[in-house]
């Protein structure tokens, strides 16, 4: 089975689902609000980066390579929606620990809903 890099874990998975059916003004929002958080993420490991003396490089993997190279051939749903697609490639790009940790959070503020 062709599986997804994020379908390895099954919060992402749920929370994908969960976030679909979302109206757009309340996707709207959630994409902003993650991204602000992405930057933040984004800063602090440049920060520690810098206070850190070995440099640890960060492999985002193939699938998740994969991933982001047919993000513009819009065949997801999230693909169709700019505000969403920009959420995920921005995430995609953080290291899985700080990407699943969003996705937990993100599942567990929309099952309490």
């Amino acid at each position: 089975m062709n599986r997804r890099w994020y379908d390895e874990h099954e919060e992402t998975q749920e929370t994908l689902e969960l976030l679909k059916r979302l109206d757009n003004r309340t996707i709207r929002s959630l994409s902003k609000d993650l991204a602000v958080i992405i930057k933040q993420i984004k800063e602090l490991r440049e920060e520690a980066k810098k206070t850190d003396e070995e440099d640890e490089e960060i492999s985002l993997g193939l699938q998740r390579v994969l991933g982001l190279y047919q993000s513009e051939n819009a065949r997801r749903w999230y693909d169709k929606k700019p505000e969403v697609n920009f959420a995920m490639r921005s995430m995609s790009t953080l290291p899985k620990e700080d990407f699943y940790n969003i996705m937990e959070g993100l599942h567990v503020t929309l099952s309490s809903r």
